[in-house]
């Protein structure tokens, strides 16, 4: 358990640093934000399983890949943030559904 906290802190930590240093795509990288401090919320409120957790992490980094890869050649368009809007979306409603069911935990 202390382990996938500290893999949570750490991802969170460097999802933050990548808000701030990239400036064109604040509202993806607040959400982004946002949604890893509901995983971190949620492990230490023992909502989330450690399971849980790690499949909502893979999930983030999933999204962060693809975001790098969408600003490769140093732009968003406003196709590839409607793809990643979509993406957050859907990962927002599974940390709601995980944090929400009745896993023991």
């Amino acid at each position: 358990m202390k382990r996938i906290l500290s893999v949570v802190f750490i991802l969170a930590f460097l999802l933050v640093g990548f808000a701030y240093a990239e400036v064109k795509s604040p509202g993806i990288n607040e959400r982004q934000a946002n949604q890893q401090e509901r995983i971190a919320n949620g492990i230490e409120s023992g909502e989330l399983t450690a399971k849980e957790a790690t499949k909502l992490e893979r999930g983030e980094a999933k999204i962060q890949k693809t975001k790098k890869r969408m600003k490769a050649d140093g732009k968003l368009t406003k196709k590839e943030r409607k793809k990643l809007n979509k993406m957050l979306n859907k990962e927002s409603k599974e940390i709601y559904k995980e944090k929400h069911d009745s896993d023991k935990r």
